[in-house]
């Protein structure tokens, strides 16, 4: 896995370094857009992944395949610095040093290195989507660099609003650390609301078989709970953020959908703990669950040593 520098500050602000990546499709140009509502980056690079398909009929003869790859491959780079060219006409003014790259390859791969070549502390796309069956098989763009980013990735799908109501789901200290140190780089251009939330479960077998939890048990758990998210909200309160704790029964990725459909957040910000092979693909993780069943644009964070 490649990994991103960690973001630099310079007094109170984010010195940002964006890793832009676009497709041409206009959740990726909404990521574009989207960089109006982070603090000014020091510098952007806009990449484009050129994976250009080989011909798939094996009795067609190497010269008429190749011709046939020529042609594809010219035909896809002119749309890829078409794409590169709009999306540098989109970016907002103050993004300091731009740079656009076209380069070969598969779309993961190029994001990550790109990334870290030019030491982004930032990776910005857009989200189509895909059904559920094709992603559990083959995994998205946004979910694989999810998956292997080492810094801030933002996934954008719809058009994003002004970012000053955040949702900030917590499952415990590491989590919680991780957000407090991105949260305090100041990366919005904006003061913001921020809702710290974190879900009690019950649910889980957490007990010895036949010990009951009582309520005045559970009670004690949820005071424990909000303890916890009123700590984490006290410690981002500052003249940027103005931070509360909320604490709720149920599962982090129902708690978060619940919450996300009731108050309708500008973005939602969260730790990605990035699960590896079988168990990603049985189980699949509250990030996983997030990003495929909200339109809220996000920002995760890698967890700590993950």
């Amino acid at each position: 896995m490649l990994s991103c520098p960690p973001t630099v500050i310079k007094g109170r602000d984010t010195v940002l370094r964006i890793l832009l990546a676009v497709d041409g499709s206009e959740e990726s140009y909404e990521a574009v857009r989207a960089l109006a509502h982070l603090s000014p980056p020091e510098a952007v690079s806009v990449v484009y992944a050129l994976d250009v398909p080989r011909p798939a009929y094996p009795m067609m003869s190497p010269e008429v395949a190749t011709d046939l790859y020529t042609t594809v491959e010219k035909s896809m780079r002119d749309e890829g610095e078409r794409v590169l060219a709009r999306a540098a006409s989109l970016l907002p003014l103050h993004s300091g040093a731009v740079t656009k790259r076209l380069e070969t390859g598969k779309p993961t791969d190029i994001i990550l290195s790109v990334a870290a070549d030019t030491q982004a502390n930032m990776i910005a796309l857009g989200a189509r989507g895909v059904g559920p069956m094709k992603e559990l098989l083959l995994g998205s763009v946004s979910h694989r660099v999810l998956s292997h980013a080492h810094c801030p990735v933002l996934v954008v799908k719809n058009p994003v609003r002004p970012l000053r109501r955040i949702l900030l789901p917590v499952q415990g200290p590491e989590d919680a650390e991780a957000a407090i140190s991105f949260l305090k780089t100041h990366p919005f251009a904006e003061a913001t609301d921020i809702t710290v939330l974190t879900a009690v479960t019950f649910a889980e077998p957490a007990w010895p078989a036949g010990v009951a939890v009582t309520e005045s048990m559970k009670e004690h758990i949820l005071e424990g709970a909000r303890f916890f998210v009123e700590d984490v909200a006290s410690r981002l309160s500052s003249d940027k953020y103005r931070a509360t704790g909320v604490a709720v029964i149920g599962t982090p990725s129902s708690a978060i959908l619940k919450h996300n459909s009731k108050h309708s957040p500008d973005l939602i910000v969260m730790g990605s703990r990035g699960r590896t092979g079988v168990t990603r693909f049985v189980l699949g993780s509250v990030s996983h669950a997030v990003l495929h069943q909200t339109t809220c644009p996000l920002i995760m964070f890698p967890w700590p040593g993950v």
